[in-house]
Parts: C-alpha cells; sequence; structure tokens
C-alpha cells in the first residue's frame, strides 16, 4: 500500500501548481489501476486540514466537504478512519479546531476517559475536560 504525504494531496485537491498536478494523478492512476488503497496517516490528515485552511483560505464548510469525499473513496484509507470521521463530526458542530477534535476522538478511540485542555473551545468536546487549578 502506498501512503501520501500531505503535499501530494494538497497539489490533487487545490491544483496549484500543474507540474505536481500531473505527477500526483499519475501516481494515483498507476496505484488505482494496480488495485491498490492509498493511505493517508492521521499525521497528514491533521497537516493537510491545517493548510487548506491557513495557506488556502478554505473555509470550514469546504474542509468539512473535502473531507467527506476523501473518507468516502474506497481508494484511500485513513489511519484511525473512524476517529477522523468522528473528529470531523465535532468540528462540523462546535467551535473547536479540527486538531482539537481529531486530538479528543483519537484518545477516545484509545480508550482513554477524558482529553485534558487548557482550551475552553476544547474542552466543550464530548472526551475533552477545561483544565483548571480546582481540578488538577
Amino acid at each position: 500500500m502506498a501512503a501520501l504525504d500531505t503535499n501530494v494531496l494538497v497539489r490533487f485537491l487545490v491544483e496549484d501548481d500543474a507540474a505536481q498536478l500531473v505527477i500526483a494523478k499519475k501516481l494515483i492512476r498507476q496505484c488505482v489501476a494496480a488495485g491498490e488503497t492509498l493511505y493517508i496517516p492521521v499525521t497528514v490528515a491533521l497537516e493537510l486540514e491545517w493548510v487548506l485552511r491557513s495557506n488556502f483560505r478554505f473555509d470550514k464548510a469546504t474542509i468539512a466537504q473535502t473531507f467527506a469525499q476523501l473518507l468516502s473513496a474506497v481508494e484511500l484509507s485513513f489511519e484511525s478512519e473512524g476517529a477522523v470521521e468522528v473528529a470531523l463530526q465535532l468540528y462540523g458542530q462546535g467551535q473547536a479546531d479540527f486538531s482539537d477534535c481529531l486530538h479528543a476522538a483519537l484518545a477516545s478511540a484509545a480508550g482513554e476517559q477524558r482529553l485534558w485542555t487548557f482550551d475552553k473551545e476544547a474542552s466543550k468536546l464530548d472526551g475533552a475536560r477545561l483544565l483548571t487549578a480546582g481540578s488538577a
């Protein structure tokens, strides 16, 4: 199984570099033709959201739609896919950053009771708790 880095996904999704887009599409076509599933590490998913938001100014709805499409592609396999799906749902429902949603979803998937945070928005997520002087 071939794994994809963030920059390959970005070129494929955003089409901002014509030469690299051709190369990315060729790789993806070759892998799919060979029956390979393309693996997306959870760190790549995390970085992808950040790049789309900060570099390309994708809004929350567009990021959520992009991830939903990637998650539904049978050619792609995400590391901790269930946690990424939960994170995407949490992200769409609240004010927390995608990264915080993913942290909480991964902690929950690992069977951890809570994710302690100083971030007030992140603390509103299921499975997260605000760390204060009284809670430590």
